[in-house]
């Protein structure tokens, strides 16, 4: 009977901690999965069947259909039909945005091994966290993470509430000049080459259509900054996991080893895992992140542009709406560039924290140790954008002057 009830609550137990650790790991990354999912970027786990790996390519089919059904129209409509230059550049804009929303996705495909990869490896850390205070300082940073996913959602749908929604409300349907029709303006404008849309009910299929694909586009960008800001967090939050070691190294902890070498030797291995985490984050995101550079850099520039052009021309939704999107676009490099800081902040404090352990109570050539975890936490690896440009809040600020720049001498020749 007593090893019914020993049995009973050994199980009882480890259910607990499936839980938790289940828990925890949707913590970090069940947000990130919500955004992902729906567009087909979510990585299939390896043994995933055929019917799920059929589907998800499906779906990747429909989202760069959708993609392109925004782009060719719209294109041709600027180069055969566009004559104003106000009306080509304010065109521009959201081709630019469409190219950028391409390349991210196709980017995020061709990296959903090392997506996997990532994502695994923070299923691990927090199965094999067992120090209640490290697993609070991981939850902690779990936290934060999710808020920076949710911040970043809701700028970017918010622009596209703005722009696909509240734009086309607010014009209502047009009359059409040459015709004895009224129709909803595309949000993208469809080049007559391919089809007239102000006819029912092409025009209300385009508009949907249309609509869907604006969704998509805003998903994908708040997919990269969100995979960017749940990875970036659980970096640090192991940093801090690893400071708190390192505080305990000489005279150890209830959960750690018993000798010292054993502690050097699993301080060792979290730094030498942390850094090959970080370097598969740079590998997954560093092109992405160059595409976001660039292009948030070419539309911050341009959306400005439309916010003096429309408010000069007493338009003020369109005035209100690009100025939503020039917000959330500028966050979301601020995020890339934010996090990118942080990395860089959580690894210098490592050195810091190594120098300040009591290393030379250790005997022998055990001090030597610490020399190695400082020369790798100060020469550790950096995010960067496509390995060109190193994400920083210095970056952020060069970003923003070079927008500025551009956009006087924009209005300067326009």
């Amino acid at each position: 009977m007593m090893q019914k009830l020993e049995s009973a609550k050994s199980a009882s137990c480890l259910a607990t901690t499936v839980h938790d650790y289940e828990v925890n790991v949707n913590l970090s990354i069940q947000w990130t999965r919500w955004i992902l999912k729906p567009i087909g970027v979510w990585p299939n786990a390896t043994d995933a069947s055929l019917a799920k790996k059929y589907f998800s390519r499906l779906i990747n089919a429909i989202c760069y259909s959708l993609i392109f059904f925004l782009l060719v129209p719209c294109s041709l409509y600027l180069v055969l039909e566009v004559k104003d230059v106000y009306n080509r550049i304010k065109l521009f804009g959201p081709l630019s945005f469409c190219v950028m929303a391409f390349l991210k996705y196709h980017l995020l495909i061709l990296h959903e091994g090392d997506i996997l990869e990532c994502v695994k490896r923070i299923e691990w850390d927090w199965k094999n966290i067992t120090y209640i205070q490290d697993r609070e300082l991981m939850i902690t940073y779990a936290n934060f993470g999710r808020k920076l996913v949710v911040i970043c959602a809701f700028f970017m749908y918010s622009g596209f509430a703005f722009y696909y929604v509240a734009i086309p409300i607010s014009v209502g349907r047009i009359i059409a000049e040459d015709a004895n029709v009224t129709f909803i303006p595309a949000v993208f404008p469809f080049s007559r080459f391919i089809v007239d849309t102000r006819y029912s009910p092409v025009n209300e299929i385009v508009f949907s259509l249309q609509l869907m694909a604006g969704c998509l586009m805003h998903s994908i960008t708040s997919a990269a900054c969100s995979l960017a800001a749940v990875f970036a967090v659980h970096t640090c939050g192991q940093m801090e996991v690893l400071m708190s070691w390192l505080k305990h190294l000489i005279d150890g902890r209830s959960d750690m080893y018993s000798s010292v070498d054993s502690r050097i030797a699993s301080v060792v291995r979290q730094h030498v895992r942390i850094l090959k985490f970080l370097a598969l984050t740079e590998k997954t995101l560093q092109q992405v992140s160059f595409v976001e550079f660039l292009g948030c850099m070419l539309n911050i520039c341009l959306l400005g542009y439309y916010v003096i052009m429309e408010w000069s021309s007493s338009h003020l939704t369109s005035a209100i709406t690009f100025f939503i999107l020039l917000i959330s676009l500028t966050f979301n490099i601020f995020i890339f560039c934010y996090i990118g800081e942080l990395v860089a902040e959580q690894c210098k404090k490592i050195g810091e924290t190594s120098y300040m352990v009591d290393w030379y109570r250790l005997t022998g050539s055990k001090k030597l140790c610490f020399v190695l975890i400082i020369s790798m936490a100060n020469s550790s690896i950096k995010l960067t954008a496509g390995n060109m440009v190193e994400l920083c809040l210095t970056t952020f600020s060069d970003i923003v002057k070079t927008a500025v720049a551009f956009l006087n001498v924009l209005r300067t020749l326009t």
